[in-house]
């Protein structure tokens, strides 16, 4: 009989509404369940966002042109088939249809259902565990640094304070205005301190929340960049125009994004020796199933901006969300530590990935219902 004609009854039930199909909704693992033809009867969303198609799409697809190197994985699909013992391979190298590559590991079993034979291959992958580890620790090293630098700002502000104070105090004893210029310079170099440490330790008022478009805060920045170049750098605009509206600072945002993008101007600007055919990308699209920390949002807003500069160096690439690390002779290195921290407080990320010729900031933002915390909305 063929394969398109056999009563899908398993995935018929599969698609209703009910207990299981909500288990199989929720899981991590991404499951695919396949006819005794190796065709797809069903996919779930874990294994639509592995894979990049969706359950309909793949509906009824042999197995072959869902994932394009598959000998050794029909091979083993077949023999769980015929002999019904559980396969697991490990650290498995796939190929997707769009001809991304995975490293993985996966199990296949066999189901009996109302006298039909099924598989079931469960697939974990493991680059979405490195990424989601490498997260956490950008995360992790990013709350630690923060909460260092804020209590040395806080040991730091205090002397600045008094010294402040008593110039201010000297100033209005003193009858020689020539005189009171050199307390004016101590009370000004005491106010750039202060606003220095400010800036250091994010210092932030409490978001001001409102329903906006990304695009929005891309088109700010995407202005500012054409004003500020004036044509020297190509930007190219590359949007997905179905990505729904997110909770956000408008404001912090814009800023967010503008540091990420001005380090990309500066790079191309500067760099030894110069840069042929400057250019810079912005791209959104949407991603499902993001880990970002301890949560696993559904949906998320993904915001590209690559440049193709000389790459960050390095011995600079692990430590550039640090505060006070910068490439440059005259960088205050502050620009993607208060980015991240103005991700941070809206439960999203920035990473980075940097080769020659390319370098990549990706801005994770949730796409969800979820609210920003109250700790972090307070958070001065």
């Amino acid at each position: 009989m063929n394969a398109g004609l056999i009563p899908d009854r398993l995935a018929l039930k599969l698609n209703t509404d009910n207990l299981n199909t909500s288990l199989l909704d929720n899981l991590t693992t991404a499951i695919i369940l396949l006819d005794k033809d190796l065709h797809v009867i069903y996919i779930n969303p874990a294994a639509e966002a592995l894979l990049e198609t969706s359950d309909r799409h793949s509906h009824n697809t042999y197995i072959g042109d869902v994932l394009l190197n598959v000998k050794e994985l029909v091979k083993s699909l077949k023999s769980v088939k015929d002999n019904g013992i559980t396969f697991i391979a490990r650290k498995v190298k796939l190929v997707k249809a769009n001809t991304n590559r995975m490293t993985v590991d996966y199990s296949a079993s066999r189901l009996i259902y109302e006298n039909d034979t099924y598989i079931m291959l469960e697939i974990q992958e493991l680059d979405r565990s490195y990424n989601i580890s490498r997260k956490e620790m950008l995360i992790s090293n990013h709350e630690t640094t923060l909460g260092l630098v804020r209590g040395l700002g806080h040991e730091i502000k205090n002397p600045i304070g008094g010294i402040r104070g008593a110039a201010q105090l000297l100033a209005e004893e003193l009858t020689d205005n020539n005189l009171k210029d050199y307390t004016n310079v101590i009370i000004e170099e005491a106010d750039r301190l202060v606003g220095l440490i400010d800036r250091l330790t994010g210092q932030y008022q409490k978001p001001a929340l409102q329903q906006l478009n990304i695009h929005e805060v891309l088109e700010r920045v995407y202005n500012l960049v054409i004003a500020e170049t004036r044509g020297s750098i190509e930007v190219e605009k590359d949007y997905d125009p179905s990505i729904p509206e997110i909770t956000g600072d408008l404001a912090q945002l814009i800023q967010a994004v503008l540091n990420i993008v001005r380090n990309a101007m500066q790079s191309l600007t500067e760099s030894e020796p110069a840069v042929k055919n400057p250019k810079i990308i912005l791209r959104t699209r949407t991603v499902n199933h993001v880990t970002i920390g301890p949560v696993m949002h559904k949906l998320v807003a993904k915001i590209e901006i690559i440049d193709n500069g000389p790459g960050i160096k390095q011995e600079l690439f692990e430590n550039i969300f640090y505060p006070l690390i910068s490439g440059r002779a005259n960088g205050t290195g502050l620009g993607l530590s208060l980015s991240q921290n103005i991700l941070k407080n809206h439960n999203g990320l920035i990473e980075c990935d940097s080769r020659e010729s390319e370098t990549c900031f990706t801005i994770s933002l949730p796409l969800s219902n979820e609210k920003v915390p109250e700790e972090l909305k307070e958070e001065s």
